[in-house]
């Protein structure tokens, strides 16, 4: 039976990690604290929490003694249900990128303000600029989504898009039959495919990727029912499993083998190695994001989503454009550029950080 289960230098890194250990991050608002009613508060995606729960430590220092709204995200697991903000309704803990946003849908600012997501907006998302219920994709870095496997295992160090294509769809089920990998012979023995929870945005934009970008891949009855939490390898399923194969962010997995950063003792790789696809690597030789495997139909923004009323208030003058616009905190200040790089991320160019996404 089956187990269920762009370029920055090395100087650059040093300096962000040196900025980020100034003020470590935390999971979850800071013990202690409940935020304000008035405050920021964000739930959903895996892949982002660690770095807005570092956005979070920095732009509340940034801030000081001022009685403007902070900020604060609680993270995709832990205890549940929360309790987000004083007088907020009780929510159970949202879990990824697409349960993040229905969060959003589903209460007011009274509750949630933001959902992180990485992954853009969808047919079932509501994208109507104006509308009331509408959500904006407010982008803030960019990310690159590969594979990963069991260091010293079956799998080959790179697979081409038609070969994941293949694995997720059942056509080739075993490592025999991936020939087109030169000097990668495999053995006799079945692939063991892995996805995600079903709430994950990088589920989401992985089945897009390998099936060309604009539908997902529908997953063959040969991948694992288990769906383990992304971006942890360390989940038992892959502690001896030599054939896993298992969709990996790139920028979380920097920010947690090469940035020391993650928000529990189960939110790291464990024994799985990030793999290339299409023989390019994720990771540069520098241990940062590759710019090459970015510029792929692989790489992807991530976001932070807000509902677009909220968003054009005032003239789009308030605290949700102070945070996450063109001209906000996390787009201008220096601190949080390295955040974003010192967490796997790469930064964004003046105007496409803090830029909306409808459609």
């Amino acid at each position: 039976m089956r187990t269920a289960g762009k370029l920055f230098a090395a100087l650059a890194i040093a300096a962000s990690l040196t900025t980020v250990a100034a003020g470590s991050a935390l999971a979850d608002p800071p013990s202690g604290v409940t935020p304000a009613s008035t405050d920021i508060v964000g739930v959903g995606s895996d892949t982002t929490q660690a770095v807005l729960d570092q956005f979070s430590t920095d732009y509340n220092t940034f801030l000081g003694t001022s009685t403007a709204p902070h900020l604060y995200s609680w993270d995709a697991t832990g205890s549940s249900p929360i309790t987000t903000k004083s007088g907020a309704t009780s929510i159970a803990r949202p879990n990824g990128s697409s349960a993040g946003i229905t969060a959003l849908n589903n209460y007011t600012n009274a509750t949630v303000n933001f959902a992180r997501s990485s992954r853009g907006p969808q047919a079932s998302t509501p994208t109507v600029p104006g509308d009331p219920s509408s959500d904006d994709f407010v982008a803030f870095a960019k990310d690159g989504v590969s594979w990963s496997a069991l260091s010293g295992g079956n799998a080959p160090a790179n697979l081409t898009t038609a070969d994941l294509l293949a694995i997720y769809t059942c056509s080739k089920t075993n490592w025999n039959q991936i020939t087109d990998i030169p000097g990668y012979t495999g053995p006799n023995a079945t692939i063991d495919a892995y996805l995600p929870q079903l709430s994950s945005g990088t589920r989401s934009f992985f089945l897009k990727a390998i099936n060309g970008g604009s539908t997902a891949a529908t997953p063959g009855t040969c991948v694992e029912s288990y769906l383990p939490e992304e971006n942890e390898g360390t989940d038992s399923v892959f502690a001896s499993d030599a054939n896993a194969v298992f969709p990996y962010s790139a920028a979380h997995y920097i920010g947690q083998v090469y940035g020391g950063h993650h928000t529990s003792s189960s939110d790291y790789p464990g024994s799985l190695t990030l793999r290339n696809i299409n023989g390019v690597n994720p990771i540069s030789t520098t241990n940062t994001l590759n710019p090459s495997f970015t510029r792929t139909a692989y790489g992807r923004l991530v976001y932070n989503v807000v509902r677009d009323s909220e968003w054009t208030a005032n003239g789009g003058s308030n605290a949700l454009q102070n945070i996450f616009g063109t001209s906000g905190w996390i787009c201008t200040n220096t601190t949080a550029a390295a955040d974003i790089t010192s967490y796997g991320f790469q930064t964004l160019p003046a105007g496409a950080c803090g830029g909306v996404s409808h459609t």
